[in-house]
């Protein structure tokens, strides 16, 4: 098999870590495998980094920082490489560019466009383990660029792509996808398997074991994802096609996302093209806009609610007061003490009784529901921030996900 392996920074936090992840890889290539190793920077290495750069300008060029920030994960292939080699191996520490990560040119944030896998090609036809350094690629003109958060992941996804891999594994800190947060309800089973759209929707409402751009880039390329632990060899969480699961359950996961701020706007003037400049304006600062509800306009004036990530509310409140000003809207308010649960599942497609019994399940906990959305596999209610774990619970116990 030809594997693609992906380390964090954790699983790269320091020496003996990075032995230890050594020792792993060497057992893959010894079961015969090809594999090529994506890491990390070292943990607490890309804030280093940081505070070196704001020690002389707390606005620095994002080029210079791309020059800068991509130096730890090539420290963490070297390491890495001189191991292996050391263990008996061929090993070889590749950067981005030798990778052949071709990116578009947003500095602290590049896409990327393109991967020629030639010189990864030819270096696992010789037998060598390859150690690329994630996070980074180099734009049109050669100049080094990174990927933004989650950067690492996305190489590897990649990478994967590119070279048809069989397999690609994230290894994290945590062992796999459990059907919800085990710190909120202990009794989470971990999923042996979930669909690329069912983990793009827990990703997107909270779960943070993998980023949205690397599992849209999997599903995109058609690469079966593995999320596993690094620090144990328990079996980690499939992601793959739908099809390619036996039995899909009716519900998957329950997620909890506590950053969301709920805006009211009162008497909004019910004018044609009011909500798409309120919106497009928003969408012009890139707030991310995600539940919103309008209520039927009485006397000439409507009601428009809507929720926004609490880190992009200030941003938000800018916009809004503008049309506060202009008398476009009478009166505004902010409420940032609610969060998001949300039931995800791919079998509410062909099942009915879903909502109904997330609804039953608010009702019997007390729980009041602020606002709905729905999509075909996901449910999503916002609620008091207060009754944040027990919705989670009464919904993971409800739809008997510890089963």
């Amino acid at each position: 098999m030809l594997i693609v392996q992906k380390f964090g920074g954790t699983s790269v936090g320091d020496l003996e870590r990075i032995q230890n992840v050594a020792n792993r890889v060497s057992e893959t290539k010894k079961k015969g495998n090809d594999v090529v190793v994506v890491v990390s920077a070292m943990s607490g290495e890309t804030n280093k980094l940081v505070g070196y750069a704001e020690y002389f300008s707390k606005n620095p060029a994002r080029a210079e920082m791309d020059m800068l920030l991509s130096s730890g994960e090539r420290v963490t292939a070297s390491l890495l490489s001189i191991a292996l080699q050391e263990m008996g191996h061929d090993a070889v520490a590749m950067t981005g560019r030798n990778a052949g990560i071709l990116t578009d040119s947003s500095h602290t944030k590049a896409r990327i466009e393109d991967i020629n896998p030639n010189a990864i090609y030819k270096a696992v036809k010789e037998g060598k383990i390859i150690v690329v350094a994630g996070f980074q690629g180099v734009n049109e003109a050669g100049i080094v660029t990174t990927l933004g958060r989650g950067g690492s992941d996305l190489s590897a996804v990649a990478i994967a792509g590119a070279i048809q891999a069989d397999l690609c594994e994230i290894f994290t800190d945590v062992s796999g996808i459990y059907t919800t947060d085990p710190r909120i309800e202990p009794k989470a089973k971990k999923l042996n398997a979930i669909s690329y759209d069912e983990m793009l929707e827990l990703a997107s409402l909270g779960a943070k074991v993998l980023q949205n751009r690397s599992v849209e880039m999997a599903k995109k390329l058609n690469v079966n994802l593995v999320t596993r632990s690094s620090f144990s060899n328990e079996e980690g969480t499939l992601i793959t096609k739908e099809e390619n699961i036996m039995e899909a359950p009716l519900v998957s996961g329950i997620a909890l996302d506590r950053n969301q701020a709920r805006i009211s706007l009162m008497g909004v003037k019910d004018k044609p093209g009011i909500a798409s400049d309120i919106f497009n304006k928003l969408a012009d600062a890139e707030v991310n806009i995600d539940v919103i509800i309008q209520n039927k306009a009485h006397d000439g004036m409507t009601n428009i609610d809507f929720t926004v990530p609490v880190s992009e509310l200030h941003d938000a409140k800018k916009i809004v007061d503008t049309f506060v000003q202009s008398g476009d809207i009478a009166d505004d308010s902010y409420n940032e003490d609610i969060c998001k649960v949300s039931v995800v599942g791919v079998g509410m497609k062909s099942h009915v009784g879903v909502a109904a019994k997330a609804f039953s399940t608010m009702a019997k906990n007390n729980i009041n529901i602020n606002m709905i959305a729905t999509s075909e596999i996901k449910i999503s209610m916002v609620v008091d921030e207060k009754y944040a774990e027990l919705a989670v619970r009464g919904l993971h116990d409800a739809y008997e996900l510890d089963k």
